[in-house]
């Protein structure tokens, strides 16, 4: 079994730490983070760590003490260093492009797709490569997944919109016969 949750998390320079009834507080400057762990597991800030420790002996809280200290830690990683995701787009004619607090997508549907840039998320685009970074780990992963939804890669030419490190399983398509 997994012991992830005895794992203490450390504290980098420059990021706060609250602890108030349920809710953990993560600060850096003006920007901050809360996660509720609704009493299920017990939250100690000492020496510059961060400590979790289980209510009881039940596998359910055992899985709860694991889930908990991965939420604290992307916060505390999503504050300190952020995330990022990197999507190729990949057609002729497929580009993309910000326009102000929209990403502008044209991907061989006879209209432009418009898709609304959410707060505390950047967006940037180079040549043919979309840029997704945030503070939020589940909110980076969400939107980059929504914008490779627009267009999903296809198998037969790779065409569409892909993570960068994802590999295309290509078919072979259709063949002469003689």
């Amino acid at each position: 079994m997994s012991r992830i949750g005895k794992q203490p998390i450390a504290i980098p320079s420059g990021i706060e730490v609250t602890v108030n009834g349920t809710v953990v507080t993560i600060k850096k400057g003006n920007q901050s983070s809360n996660v509720e762990t609704h009493g299920r597991v017990g939250v100690e800030v000492a020496e510059g760590k961060i400590i979790l420790a289980r209510n009881g002996e039940s596998k359910q809280d055992s899985a709860f003490w694991g889930t908990y200290r991965a939420l604290i830690n992307n916060a505390v990683v999503g504050l300190s260093a952020g995330f990022k995701k990197s999507l190729e787009i990949n057609g002729v004619g497929y580009r993309a492009a910000v326009k102000g607090n929209v990403l502008e997508l044209q991907l061989g549907y006879s209209h432009p797709i418009n898709y609304e840039i959410p707060a505390g998320l950047n967006i940037t685009v180079e040549k043919n490569v979309i840029s997704v970074e945030g503070a939020d780990k589940q909110q980076v992963g969400q939107a980059a997944a929504i914008i490779r939804g627009f267009r999903a890669p296809e198998p037969y030419k790779g065409k569409g919109v892909k993570y960068s490190d994802e590999v295309i399983v290509r078919k072979a398509g259709k063949t002469a016969k003689k």
